[in-house]
């Protein structure tokens, strides 16, 4: 049995909302998607004993992105919360101890119900378009450049969890799908 220390839903909104400034469907969101990936990763106190196992990845600047800091603990001055703006509503939960990461979004068929009533995880690489995975491996050698490694590792088990095998060689990164 997956025993939490997390909060409940409710719990979650009332402090997404206060640290927002107003309770939205987005805020709604926010706290599913990361209330979901947290439950998939095993961590189980965010907040306290793992908060040092988590980075989490979000790709939209909007009131979700709130909403998941407040239940994950990440924050961008903590460096645990990274912003990539690719205008999705995602995340990626990464638990660094283990190397596993959880890519969490909104489908669009939930959009009649304002938020999504059922989050997917990536069941395979299909769901990422090249040009995804192209600008993921861009930022993954940013990273490494700058001697940034566990945030090159965080970009690598991201692609690895949505059946990306990425291969290091002489003449630079390669990519393949499972």
């Amino acid at each position: 049995m997956f025993k939490t220390q997390m909060l409940s839903l409710d719990e979650y909104l009332r402090e997404a909302e206060n640290a927002h400034g107003h309770l939205c469907a987005g805020q709604v969101l926010g706290v599913r998607l990361a209330m979901l990936g947290l439950e998939k990763l095993g961590i189980e106190d965010p907040r306290g004993k793992d908060r040092k196992r988590l980075v989490t990845f979000v790709e939209i600047d909007r009131c979700a992105t709130d909403a998941i800091a407040v239940v994950t603990g990440c924050r961008l001055g903590k460096r645990a919360l990274k912003f990539r703006d690719w205008g999705k509503m995602a995340a990626t939960f990464v638990d660094v101890s283990t190397g596993k990461a959880i890519l969490e979004w909104a489908r669009a068929e939930g959009r009649e119900k304002e938020i999504s009533p059922e989050l997917t995880e990536i069941a395979g690489s299909a769901h990422l378009a090249d040009e995804d995975v192209n600008q993921h491996l861009a930022l993954m050698q940013a990273a490494r450049n700058a001697r940034k490694f566990s945030e090159s590792d965080a970009i690598r088990a991201a692609l690895t969890a949505a059946g990306i095998i990425v291969e290091n060689t002489k003449d630079g990164v390669r990519w393949r799908r499972k």
